[in-house]
């Protein structure tokens, strides 16, 4: 029995790989007087096209730089291989790193007006002084109370609503009307809330712009 496909019920951990990937492709790459053939996986000339465009150089460029930097393998095609997995997972590496909730957090402390992020179940999970400020104001505490512990939000529209239109829209900010609350104490606003960086769980980021 093969074990290409999944069993029901089984989450893929890796994207589907495609017969097209494994074919071998030839090409001649020319730079600086010097021609070579070179016939690797297309799933390769893919990644090295990617890296050139994002290092704004030419797939020549990058093999002459593999080429030099490994000429004791003698073996260019493994040498590329091996440049084009390391490329991809310091890239994967730097994006984890911005895609965090610290990124988040630093996008809401540079925001002049109140932001926060949101979970999928209206939890609200880190905001800005803006916002903090907000509360305090509109939703007022008893002078023997240190914080507001029985804050409760409500959106106009849902969250899966919002990735929906977010996906839909090309990313385009989703505006939305909200109502936090506090004891006996309403506050209606209205926000923009856009997908915030994050790799997973994912989350939203509101900007509240009216009231």
């Amino acid at each position: 029995m093969s074990g290409s496909a999944s069993s029901p019920g089984h989450e893929r951990l890796l994207p589907p790989v495609t017969a097209e990937d494994f074919g071998l492709e030839f090409r001649v790459v020319a730079r600086g007087g010097i021609r070579r053939g070179i016939r690797l996986e297309r799933a390769f000339w893919m990644s090295l096209k990617q890296m050139a465009e994002n290092r704004k150089c030419t797939i020549g460029m990058l093999i002459d730089e593999i080429a030099e930097s490994q000429p004791q393998t003698g073996n260019l095609t493994s040498a590329i291989r091996v440049a084009c997995m390391r490329g991809l997972a310091e890239e994967n590496l730097t994006l984890r790193r911005l895609a965090s909730i610290n990124t988040i957090n630093a996008i809401l402390v540079a925001c002049p007006s109140p932001a926060f992020a949101l979970a999928s179940s209206k939890k609200i999970l880190t905001f800005n002084s803006p916002f903090q400020q907000l509360v305090k104001r509109q939703l007022p505490i008893a002078p023997n109370d240190d914080a507001r512990h029985d804050l409760k939000l409500a959106l106009d529209l849902n969250v899966a609503d919002i990735f929906t239109r977010l996906d839909a829209n090309g990313e385009s900010p989703v505006a939305t009307g909200f109502v936090i609350g506090a004891g006996e104490r309403r506050y209606r606003g209205q926000l923009n809330a856009v997908r915030a960086p994050v790799v997973e769980p994912e989350l939203l980021m509101a900007f509240v712009f009216g009231g």
